[in-house]
């Protein structure tokens, strides 16, 4: 991945710009720089970012981030807002622990910063962006004892202030932000006595009002919410795992407008597929993938340059 340059379609200056568009950009499986590439002996798969223009059609993949030549942290989250895209957490690829850097990437200068490092270490948050804000809750630490604090964390300031705490411990949870309602949703989720039993609340943050509330019955309870939430009629949730049994395992929806870009597998093992959706419950019709671009998704999110 060394020596990689952007491809310039997507760093077109605003007086460039027609319109404001939406990408998908990826926590994409890396193997010596090939996704789904022959594995190499004694060598680990290693994450990069790739990048999906859904008008264009066109695949790419950003420059890596200059602490982590090799490969982004296992398990980092992404968030974007304001034509920058956030990288934040993970564990480190070598020693397996938690870090707490913060990388912001703008599309318009293609360079990466080093943002302020998260309050603490922790691993498997909801995040969720909003407004030139980065929002953070739940998750683990070090330790493995789930968390219930919340925190957000200002692109313009580089600097972190606290939201209180959730309703209880959420470990493995997911964010989702609505933005006709101004609210950051942290769904599902387990307690450390619970490992696993996921739960079929929600805790709701007021992004005007500054405060939470508690949901109840949004989601089903023992599924696994991480990167398979989206926002269906109404407001009302779902799970991009129940739209097709071709995306069963390891789901991770997108949405891009009026469409959603999901990918995933129909089985543990399988090849992983991408498809897009015309609306929350459109039919799928499978991507042709440049076979660079393969690979296992771990996270993602949605981008406006």
């Amino acid at each position: 991945m060394a020596g990689f340059a952007p491809n310039p379609r997507f760093l077109l200056p605003p007086e460039k710009l027609r319109y404001i568009r939406q990408v998908a950009c990826w926590v994409l499986a890396f193997n010596c720089g090939i996704v789904n590439g022959p594995k190499k002996s004694g060598v680990s798969t290693s994450y990069g970012i790739a990048v999906f223009d859904s008008v264009r059609r066109s695949w790419d993949r950003l420059a890596p981030v200059p602490k982590y030549p090799n490969g982004l942290p296992l398990f980092c989250q992404l968030a974007s807002c304001e034509g920058k895209l956030v990288v934040m957490g993970g564990w480190d690829s070598v020693s397996y622990d938690p870090v707490t850097d913060v990388f912001i990437y703008d599309f318009m200068t293609r360079q990466w910063k080093q943002g302020k490092d998260m309050p603490s270490k922790r691993s498997f948050f909801a995040i969720g962006a909003y407004s030139g804000r980065v929002f953070i809750a739940g998750g683990h630490d070090e330790n493995k004892n789930a968390s219930r604090n919340a925190w957000v964390y200002d692109l313009r300031k580089d600097e972190w202030i606290r939201l209180g705490e959730l309703s209880q411990e959420r470990d493995e949870c997911e964010g989702v932000v609505m933005i006709g309602e101004d609210e950051f949703w942290v769904v599902s989720g387990y307690r450390t006595e619970s490992q696993g039993q996921f739960d079929g609340s929600a805790d709701v943050y007021g992004l005007k009002s500054g405060e939470w509330r508690r949901v109840e019955g949004v989601w089903e309870p023992d599924q696994c919410p991480r990167s398979c939430v989206g926002i269906g009629k109404y407001g009302k949730l779902l799970n991009w795992t129940e739209l097709n049994p071709v995306v069963l395992v390891g789901a991770c929806g997108i949405p891009l407008g009026g469409r959603v870009l999901i990918t995933g597998s129909e089985y543990q093992g399988a090849p992983h597929g991408f498809y897009m959706a015309e609306g929350q419950n459109g039919k799928l019709k499978k991507l042709d993938v440049p076979h660079e671009f393969s690979g296992f998704v771990q996270s993602g999110c949605s981008a406006e340059l």
